[in-house]
């Protein structure tokens, strides 16, 4: 289970770097972050570089840019002999081999002890540490714990026995999966298996600038921000995201309220960000799109391969339009900023005129 304030927005992201003058200000600082974002060739020798390249810096009048090394190349330039820039760059070396770990750590029962993922990658535990939490915003032992907890509520969904599903998802023995089973799934496993029965959702409904607004929460936070038509449709929604919760209207003046009113002022004014605490369920892979959705900057979009990149899966752009699809929490996890790659809108859960609606009112 993802909450705010696990949520990094220090990462560069493609959006970062999809102007010609931010482009221009990354070869000037060589900074390393732009590297696999775009290359730029110079005219006047014919050779195409990486971003962060050490070799004397060029007139700005004499310099193009290139998404790829590929374009540069097509375009007549040579690849620098300093910077290499036909080679994988080491930001793309680590995330394949923090896609690697994360593969291992899936396919396993018992997840891969560090020692093992790092003599894998033939890395000091500390350095592979590091490159995986700078790639995943997560740590080894929590990606696994995240993964097993996902098996599991696959297990429980697919109707298999509380025991068959703990050691079928990698848990030695059930106490190690009820120490973290609130954190992970915010119910107990069989209350999870039966659709959340008894569970309160208490909810609450308002009219905004982009029609009706659902929220929901759990005693943790909330799980939920929908948008629609009207108010029954909404509930619908909900339920049909928690079969057999119990849902109640929330009473006037009760704390929840101020989550509304957040939740609100947040729809009105994206880009102003929120603190509201959120209890979001998804797989393991859902947290880390979702996670990376936080990311995109307020008036700027990614494309969901600019997303697979960043998670270090650039082969999982579909996965990662599923995940967004699959997101709960309109606008506080910004899946709205996702585009296709051509940069026109692709399909919105909550409908692609809303979308562009958003965009517009946070470029403005």
């Amino acid at each position: 289970m993802a909450h705010a304030a696990d949520l990094d927005q220090s990462t560069p992201r493609p959006a970062d770097y999809a102007g010609a003058d931010a482009r221009w200000r990354a070869v000037c600082d060589r900074e390393g972050a732009a590297d696999g974002h775009f290359f730029f060739a110079v005219t006047t020798t014919g050779i195409y570089c990486r971003p962060s390249c050490g070799a004397r810096q060029p007139k700005r009048d004499n310099i193009v840019f290139f998404d790829t090394a590929e374009a540069a190349a097509a375009a007549g330039f040579r690849p620098c002999k300093r910077c290499r820039p036909a080679s994988p760059s080491l930001a793309q070396k680590h995330a394949r081999i923090v896609e690697r770990a994360c593969r291992a750590i899936e396919a396993d029962d018992i997840a891969p002890s560090l020692d093992a993922l790092a003599r894998d990658a033939q890395m000091s535990t500390s350095h592979f540490h590091r490159i995986f939490k700078q790639a995943t915003g997560i740590t080894p032992a929590q990606y696994a714990t995240a993964t097993r907890a996902a098996r599991m509520a696959g297990e429980l969904r697919q109707g298999a026995g509380i025991s068959e599903s703990l050691y079928a998802a990698g848990y030695g023995a059930p106490s190690r999966f009820y120490e973290r089973a609130k954190e992970r799934l915010g119910m107990r496993p069989s209350t999870y298996r039966s659709g959340a029965p008894g569970t309160l959702l208490r909810h609450g409904t308002a009219n905004s600038w982009l029609g009706s607004v659902l929220v929901a929460a759990t005693e943790r936070g909330i799980c939920a921000i929908l948008l629609g038509d009207d108010e029954n449709s909404l509930i619908a929604d909900l339920g049909a995201r928690f079969p057999a919760a119990r849902l109640v209207r929330a009473e006037p003046g009760s704390d929840f309220d101020l989550w509304l009113t957040k939740a609100l002022a947040l729809v009105d004014a994206p880009a102003r960000g929120h603190g509201l605490p959120l209890d979001i369920r998804g797989t393991a892979f859902q947290e880390r799109v979702w996670r990376a959705l936080c990311g995109i900057r307020p008036g700027t979009t990614a494309t969901y391969s600019d997303i697979a990149e960043l998670i270090g899966q650039p082969s999982a752009a579909r996965a990662v339009a599923t995940a967004c699809a699959a997101n709960p929490l309109a606008v506080a996890v910004p899946c709205h900023r996702v585009v296709r790659a051509n940069g026109q809108l692709s399909g919105y859960r909550w409908g692609v005129e809303r979308k562009r609606a958003l965009l517009k009112r946070e470029a403005s």
